[in-house]
């Protein structure tokens, strides 16, 4: 059985050098460990890459329940979430109390939510919308955003793949009522774990600010400085804090991402110039705005022949997964679903190849001649 130190090419890797060593040293021997001001210059950096009101959360899956609970998602309301992501876009919904309806993929070659599935499943309890911008292509936000309209349904864009993606001139995460990004370490960006909700409107974003430590009005870090003796509490809130180390490998890895993601960008070019005229079909994501490259996946031609693809390269030491299990065939959520068919073919015919900016280009033909192996 093949094990994580015998890869010989991982799926995803972590680049970090000098430059993120030297930033959290630099809070070691500041001796302030806990949310402070790294974290506020964190959201300040991140705010300038995707406009709105940056709240930096302890990761992915609490900027997703932040933004519910902040919007006033709860108990009795309905979210309409895609099936094909990863199972937290739906459990944070479930967490603020709502119940998900799972939305089907668009095509075999957009993976991201069908915007005619916001008029199938929505109901007079539906309170919003999730949006995942898969493997970090735009999913078709003035589709989406104006079926939300027409519903007065709030737009939560799940950007876990999506930071450096674009649409129309706008980043990802900044089109909707909230975006909500992850720093896990496979990301783009990564604090090893951490994240980040984007907020449109102030006030929604001051709350989740509240909710975020305990519903307390003034911070442990206030305290310190002198701007505040005591606190009241006003919500019932959570401990979602970031703290001063991740928050400081996050402004270096914020300042590297354009680098990191032309990188990630040259070697997803390799893979479909590779792949052009196989039976591997790349898709383009539906070919709107400029993706992230978080992910390079391929359709194989039948599901046996992706369980025969994986095992070629599994022998060969060459890592790959499976994004995603569709959410409704877990046990949890088979309630949830109903009529998702693309979704399904997607799921059985999909493979997710290795993807990172430690890479080269020797190493994606190798991927490739391997996937193509007779």
């Amino acid at each position: 059985m093949t094990t994580t130190a015998s890869w010989r090419i991982t799926l995803a890797d972590v680049v970090i050098d000098e430059r993120e060593r030297s930033a959290v040293d630099e809070v070691l021997r500041s001796g302030w460990l806990s949310m402070g001001p790294r974290t506020e210059e964190f959201e300040a950096a991140f705010a300038e890459r995707v406009p709105g009101h940056a709240v930096a959360v302890t990761n992915g899956t609490a900027a997703l329940h932040l933004a519910a609970v902040a919007l006033g998602i709860g108990p009795g309301d309905e979210v309409i979430c895609p099936t094909l992501t990863f199972v937290a876009s739906a459990a944070a919904m479930v967490q603020s109390g709502a119940a998900v309806r799972l939305a089907d993929s668009t095509s075999l070659d957009d993976f991201s939510i069908d915007p005619d599935e916001i008029e199938r499943l929505v109901t007079p309890r539906t309170k919003a919308v999730v949006v995942v911008h898969y493997g970090g292509a735009p999913a078709d936000m003035a589709a989406i955003k104006k079926a939300a309209e027409e519903h007065g349904l709030f737009v939560i864009e799940d950007a876990a793949h999506a930071l450096g993606s674009e649409l129309d001139g706008s980043p990802c995460g900044s089109i909707g009522d909230a975006g909500c990004f992850s720093f896990f370490p496979n990301k783009n960006l990564t604090t090893g774990e951490g994240g980040m909700t984007v907020f449109r409107d102030e006030q929604v974003a001051q709350k989740a600010r509240l909710l975020r430590s305990h519903g307390m009005t003034a911070l442990t870090w206030d305290r310190h400085r002198g701007h505040a003796t005591g606190y009241d509490v006003v919500e019932f809130g959570f401990n979602y804090r970031l703290d001063e180390p991740r928050a400081a490998l996050g402004l270096v890895q914020l300042s590297r991402l354009d680098e990191l993601n032309a990188v990630r960008a040259r070697l997803a070019s390799r893979y479909r110039e590779n792949l052009a005229d196989s039976p591997f079909v790349v898709p383009t994501g539906g070919g709107r705005g400029t993706s992230a490259h978080h992910l390079v996946v391929a359709l194989a031609p039948t599901p046996e022949e992706r369980e025969r693809a994986r095992e070629r390269l599994r022998e060969q030491r060459i890592q790959t997964s499976v994004h995603y299990p569709p959410i409704h065939r877990f046990s949890r959520y088979q309630a949830e679903g109903e009529g998702l068919r693309v979704a399904e073919e997607i799921a059985e015919r999909v493979l997710t190849l290795p993807l990172h900016p430690k890479l080269t280009a020797r190493d994606v033909d190798d991927v490739c001649a391997a996937l193509l192996e007779e």
